[in-house]
């Protein structure tokens, strides 16, 4: 049965999407899955549903507004969609459409009562579910009211709840068209969901089965609650019964209504042990065929099971690929780097060819597979303790796993047979001059890079390339820098295990360290200090720089223009004044230009190519600082830290062996003030080849657009390294490729990585496990010392900041891009974050109380509440 406005669901599959929608074809790919029954039915196309907007009076204008309206203005929203489903449910179906719905109806049964249910084309996709955003109906009997809710689906593309969820996934209102599906109803013993994977923890190999008695319809809405059996392996490891007091079910005259359960029949389960495993192996066989888990909802009438619906569970985290069916436990690299949002393909691709590590992608993030390590007691004692000391939820996490014993297999450590295979290294002498030379080499490393790479273009580039990634791996393993960098952080923690231990002191080295020299970070936050200093008594200059921020430059949102040609900085030396000021921003871009956020995924947007990024900061330097404020902040910090060292010696003076315990921690204070300074270095070097990397690359990219192979330079990003050679070599690219990429990476913003991750799909957060805060605080890290009270400004976006002198950060994570906030702030609150990770590097430097590792904490925290943060002992209370 196939035409213009009507196809039968046998008909059709996934590739008729735009015919049927979403549902209709999931519905009609169901039906062909050999054991799976699916109600019979047919699909009113979006073709009809075309017809009957092109007559709706005014409708384009509604749209139009309707994209206009902010989606947080819910009164404008219900009222305008309220209004254009007026507008469709006014319009009469068209004769020759209404005859075909007839017929259609006519072949399912004379009488026959059916469902009656949207089918969006934008719906049950892999990364948009819609479940519930449109409207279905049950139980609808005789062709003039099949027609009648055939209408109300239609307009049920514009209830408010679809209107909202379309405006916050960036889908365009007028992309999206309706398509219905009408069914043969079944009346059910039993209804309900069943998951294919856990969709709390993301387990791949557990099945949640919800059930209810009669129709689902009780369960969607709430209405009553469900028994829920976990089915693991072929078998119930876990069941809860719920009292089933009330079911809805199909009524005699068409509709459904509640009903009393009679009282014996209450506390039996809705299904038997038998059945649930029988309903997941059809699960097993529907996710098998679609290739990813399944939201799948469910009937269970005299004679089996039919299957109404199956979407893609889209909160699902994936899972990396791996070469064989082993278990396997990742790791977050984002944790580490402070940079949990996603990354494009030519980020991630960049990164993993420049990794000391082998690396593992999986919902555009980066994994390092750390089974081998947890296998054996040795290196499972050392990963826990390094993990623990930099995130005590990874800690957790990872010793959650293991002490499961069955997931990962435990294995001996190997016999000795003859010296390690690497010699402790040698002791490291306390020397300025050791961190002079590696900073003098890296420079020196990146001035080569840029010197080499100018005469390089095409597919020589690429090869140019491959050699620069290994100099850029050999820089990050220098061995004296390796050892810089430990003494640094050993030297910080026996200043805090010791003076722990001998005072009752905690967390001392955070004192003892401010104000260290050569901290490239900390002396980069202080440098727009500076800038601001320029700009500050030039008002025509601050004036242009606050228009910038509340107009956009020019002509558009300033965030998202890309000022390459340098339009930004020649506006600004227009200004009365502005020469001077320029010239001040271009100084410190010249420095710090190759920073960003997100800064270690080579697509970011860099500050010299964006330099209104930094206009906010700017401003609020302008704002809350008077002159000279960078030389004053460094020699405080520098006379906290000397007055501090001078009473922890005193003190430790006065202990017995008094003066053993004080020489040795002098020695070690000097140690740290050293060393721990460069340790931001390494990450500096990294990001400044990435810019002479990324603008060699672009240069390509800009002559493939040029010779029409793209059509815009940015295109390249949705490409692996390789594929972008490949497209250099062949002049050929793939649009449909390039496209699909962009909307996965679209997709990926709305999951949110896990800590660990199993090739289960299990994904673990890891908990603390303490009970030494108030009742009510949000748990963290401590990572700077000290207590701080004020308001909690919630900021998710660098360029959107607006702070006030005495505020305190509450963010997702920072890297180096956010060290210009820091120096306004009163403490720092972050969701990611580590011992030695840059928020807590920087905090401590400049002397702010900070706790990192507060899940959920830009959610749990208002933007505006006041706040104690904890530094010493870790947790943040709400007042």
């Amino acid at each position: 049965m196939t035409g213009r406005h009507v196809r039968d669901l046998g008909e059709v599959d996934e590739s008729l999407v735009a015919v049927v929608g979403g549902k209709g074809a999931q519905l009609g790919a169901l039906s062909r899955i050999e054991g799976v029954r699916v109600p019979a039915g047919f699909c009113v196309t979006t073709d009809a549903f075309r017809r009957i907007v092109a007559a709706a009076p005014s409708f384009d204008d509604q749209l139009d507004r309707l994209a206009r309206l902010d989606p947080d203005d819910r009164e404008a929203i219900a009222a305008l969609s309220a209004r254009i489903r007026r507008t469709v449910e006014g319009v009469g179906v068209p004769d020759d459409v209404a005859a075909a719905i007839t017929a259609a109806s006519g072949r399912l049964g004379e009488g026959a009562a059916c469902a009656v249910r949207s089918s969006a084309t934008a719906e049950d996709l892999p990364t948009a579910s819609f479940a519930g955003q449109q409207d279905s109906y049950l139980n609808i009997v005789g062709p003039k009211a099949i027609l009648r809710h055939v209408s109300r689906c239609w307009a049920s593309l514009f209830t408010e709840r679809a209107v909202i969820y379309r405006q916050r996934m960036g889908i365009d209102h007028r992309a999206v068209w309706m398509a219905v599906v009408v069914q043969r109803m079944v009346r059910p013993d039993a209804a309900g969901v069943l998951f294919t994977a856990d969709p709390v923890t993301g387990n791949r190999r557990v099945a949640k089965v919800d059930a209810v008695l009669g129709l689902g319809e009780a369960l969607v809405s709430g209405q009553t609650n469900p028994d829920v059996l976990t089915v693991r392996d072929g078998v119930v490891v876990d069941r809860t019964i719920a009292v089933k007091e009330r079911a809805v079910r199909a009524l005699p005259a068409g509709g459904t209504g509640e009903v009393a359960v009679e009282a014996g029949r209450q506390r039996r389960p809705a299904l038997t042990d038998e059945q649930a495993v029988e309903l997941v192996r059809l699960g097993r066989r529907i996710e098998a065929r679609f290739g990813r888990p399944q939201d799948i909802e469910w009937c269970l009438a005299d004679d089996g099971f039919r299957i109404v619906q199956s979407r893609p569970i889209t909160t699902l985290f994936p899972v990396p690929e791996a070469d064989d069916e082993e278990n396997r436990v990742y790791v977050s690299v984002g944790h580490g780097q402070m940079m949990t949002d996603p990354m494009r393909p030519l980020g991630l691709s960049v990164w993993r060819l420049t990794a000391m590590v082998p690396m593992h992608e999986a919902g555009g993030r980066l994994f390092v597979d750390v089974t081998e390590r947890l296998a054996s007691p040795t290196g499972r004692a050392a990963l826990l303790e390094v993990m623990g000391r930099g995130d005590p939820l990874v800690r957790d996490a990872l010793e959650t796993v293991v002490d499961r014993e069955d997931f990962v297999l435990q294995v001996p450590d190997e016999e000795p047979g003859g010296p390690p295979a690497g010699a402790a290294p040698a002791p490291i002498e306390t020397d300025p001059a050791i961190v002079a030379e590696l900073i003098e080499r890296g420079a020196a490393s990146v001035a080569a890079l840029e010197r080499d790479i100018g005469t390089k273009s095409g597919p020589a580039l690429f090869d140019f390339l491959l050699a620069a990634f290994d100099e850029h791996r050999r820089v990050l393993t220098d061995p004296l820098s390796l050892r810089v960098i430990m003494a640094g952080m050993e030297a910080t923690w026996w200043l805090n295990d010791r003076l722990w231990e001998w005072l009752g002191e905690k967390n001392a080295a955070d004192t003892l360290t401010l104000s260290a020299p050569d901290n490239v970070t900390s002396e980069m936050g202080l440098a727009l200090l500076d800038v601001a200093d320029v700009i500050r008594p030039r008002p025509e200059v601050v004036a242009f720089l606050r228009s910038v921020v509340e107009e956009g430059f020019p002509d558009e949102d300033f965030r998202s223009g890309d000022f390459r040609d340098g339009a930004f900085l020649d506006a600004l030396a227009r200004i009365p004044g502005g020469a001077e000021a320029r010239d001040a921003v271009a100084g410190y871009l010249d420095r710090y230009g190759m920073r960003c956020a997100g800064e270690i995924d080579i697509t970011r947007p860099r500050w010299c190519e964006r330099p209104t990024t930094l206009v906010p900061a700017i401003l609020d330097n302008v704002r809350n600082f008077a002159p000279g404020a960078a030389e004053r902040r460094f020699a405080e910090g520098r006379r906290k830290a000397e007055r501090k060292e001078a009473e922890v010696l005193a003190r430790l003076r006065a202990l017995p062996d008094g003066d053993r315990k004080a020489d040795e921690t002098k020695r070690m204070i000097d140690r740290v003030r050293t060393f721990i300074g460069y340790r931001e270095y390494p990450k500096y070097g990294i990001v400044s080849r990435y810019l002479v990397y990324k603008r060699a690359l672009l240069a390509e990219a800009d002559r493939l657009v040029g010779a029409g192979v793209l059509a815009g330079r940015e295109d390249v990003f949705s490409l692996t390294f390789q594929e972008f050679h490949e497209v250099v070599r062949s002049q050929r690219a793939d649009e449909g490729l390039i496209r699909r990429r962009e909307e996965a990476f679209r997709s990926y913003h709305a999951l949110t990585p896990p800590r660990v991750l199993t090739s289960d799909g299990e994904a673990l957060s890891g908990a603390y496990r303490r009970d030494d805060a108030p009742a009510g605080a949000l748990l963290g890290l401590p990572v700077s010392g000290g207590t701080v009270e004020g308001r909690a400004r919630v900021v998710l976006d660098l360029a959107r900041a607006d702070l006030a002198a005495g505020d305190i950060l509450v963010t997702t994570f920072t890297d180096p891009s956010w060290s210009p906030l820091f120096l306004g702030i009163a403490g720092l609150v972050t969701e990611v974050g580590g011992l030695m990770t840059h928020g807590a590097v920087i905090a401590r430097e400049y002397g702010l109380p900070a706790v990192l590792s507060v899940a959920g904490a830009t959610r749990l925290i208002r933007d505006g509440q006041r706040i104690r943060v904890h530094g010493t002992d870790g947790y943040v209370e709400l007042l």
